[in-house]
């Protein structure tokens, strides 16, 4: 069974925006799929790509 890629996401691919778990480290958006956002940390391409839901994330300009 294939997935079908929903479009309904918030943040684009290329947005940088913040994990509510660790706001001081910016993240850029590389990918988007299947409701699943995956980023890695700016300045810091030799590392590993996180996978976060939209609910974990959050712009830079509206932390709490």
């Amino acid at each position: 069974m294939r997935y079908k890629n929903i479009e309904d996401n918030n943040y684009e691919v290329g947005s940088i925006v913040l994990a509510k778990t660790s706001p001081t480290v910016r993240l850029q958006i590389k990918k988007y799929f299947n409701r699943i956002y995956y980023c890695e940390i700016v300045g810091d391409e030799s590392a590993k790509q996180k996978a976060y839901f939209e609910r974990e994330l959050v712009a830079p300009g509206l932390q709490a």
